[in-house]
């Protein structure tokens, strides 16, 4: 039985104990915040505060969204995030493939606490991609790239068509993430499908080379496509962020510092 679609952002409080902590949850390219509603809504339902915003020219036509330009992906992602730091002690990123680099981004440029990946994307490794600010004025749209889910008769809502322009505006913010990565500093878990057949290993390869500052886990999922999120390895993702985020702050805590500074003059 397929979900009925539901492409509208989600924003919940935190409602949990302990320090104030929130999660900005970002979905992917040419998709909406259907393909990571069940993911955003476990984390509220674990405390903490989410905030999982449509970014522009998604969740309406692909004609749409080949007039949107990455910057404004990201500041949608970015805006989210100012409004979660206004309230929260700490505030960690979270996104799926496209979404996964716009979540780097922002561990690249605001104080996060941490980040989780699911399939992230850095590298498109299309040989026309290179080509495409030039195709996008002679063909408007390619074959859709969505819907590489294992689990039967699930559909993540993404476009039928993937619009160049918009393809182009992805690999140059690709590009660019790539060249932030090193700044990130906060840790990094990636739950890596074994296979998927949108994201090739050529991200992976940029993420591990890129992350000189920060420290990185990969988790591989046996049984889930691209789109894993709403696959069959789903619940363990959404167990293993909230476990993630707990001994991250659990990390942080003046508590656990002073812990760590003890065991150190201890040694």
């Amino acid at each position: 039985m397929s979900i009925p679609l539901d492409h509208s952002p989600f924003s919940s409080p935190f409602t949990g104990t302990g320090p104030r902590t929130g999660v900005v949850v970002s979905h992917g390219f040419t998709g909406s915040p259907h393909g990571v509603r069940d993911w955003a809504t476990s984390l509220s339902g674990a405390g903490y505060a989410v905030r999982m915003p449509l970014l522009p020219g998604h969740g309406t036509s692909w004609q749409e969204l080949s007039r949107t330009r990455w910057p404004d992906w990201h500041a949608a992602l970015d805006a989210a995030y100012l409004e979660l730091a206004e309230d929260c002690e700490h505030v960690f990123v979270a996104g799926l493939s496209m979404g996964g680099a716009l979540a780097l981004r922002i561990a690249a440029t605001r104080p996060v606490a941490g980040a989780v990946l699911v399939n992230p994307g850095l590298v498109v490794d299309d040989p026309r991609a290179p080509l495409a600010g030039i195709l996008k004025f002679v063909l408007k749209s390619t074959p859709a790239i969505a819907n590489d889910i294992l689990k039967a008769g699930t559909d993540e809502g993404a476009y039928p068509r993937t619009p160049v322009g918009a393809a182009h505006e992805l690999n140059k913010m690709f590009k660019d993430t790539v060249r932030l990565l090193p700044r990130v500093t906060a840790p990094v878990r990636v739950y890596r499908s074994a296979v998927d057949h949108v994201v090739s290993d050529s991200s992976m390869t940029a993420l591990r080379r890129g992350l000189t500052n920060a420290p990185l886990e990969v988790i591989r999922l046996e049984n889930s496509y691209h789109v894993a999120t709403m696959d069959n390895d789903a619940p363990e993702i959404f167990r293993g962020t909230a476990e993630f985020i707990r001994s991250a702050v659990a990390g942080r805590t003046p508590d656990a510092a002073h812990a760590s500074q003890k065991d150190t003059a201890d040694d």
